[in-house]
């Protein structure tokens, strides 16, 4: 399996380390990709590691979403042998409305 990023996914995660840097420093920075990084390896090997999204049972597709840490979760669909991740949640905000950008 292969992991593609969704360029709005993508955008969303330099923010949050963008947000990281400049609230916490570098190194904090470092530590937050390098966790993502292993987690996308992680996705690689196990795929339906991730739970399955219940704000997303609605979907055509079945998103699964994996933790980061306590505030950022990973929200990814598999199609064939690529793990798409879609979107990458701040938790800190209205989950529902996270998740209705995926339900248009």
């Amino acid at each position: 399996m292969i992991v593609v990023w969704s360029e709005f996914a993508q955008k969303l995660f330099f923010e949050t380390a963008d947000y990281i840097q400049n609230e916490f420093g570098y190194k904090d920075r470092v530590k937050f990709v390098e966790r993502v990084l292993k987690i996308t390896k992680l996705l690689e090997n196990n795929p339906n590691l991730g739970m399955v999204e219940p704000r997303l049972k609605k979907a055509p597709v079945k998103y699964r979403s994996y933790n980061v840490d306590h505030i950022n979760r990973i929200v990814y669909v598999i199609e064939n042998e690529i793990i798409k991740i879609s979107d990458f949640w701040n938790m800190r905000r209205n989950t529902k409305t996270l998740a209705k950008r995926l339900l248009k």
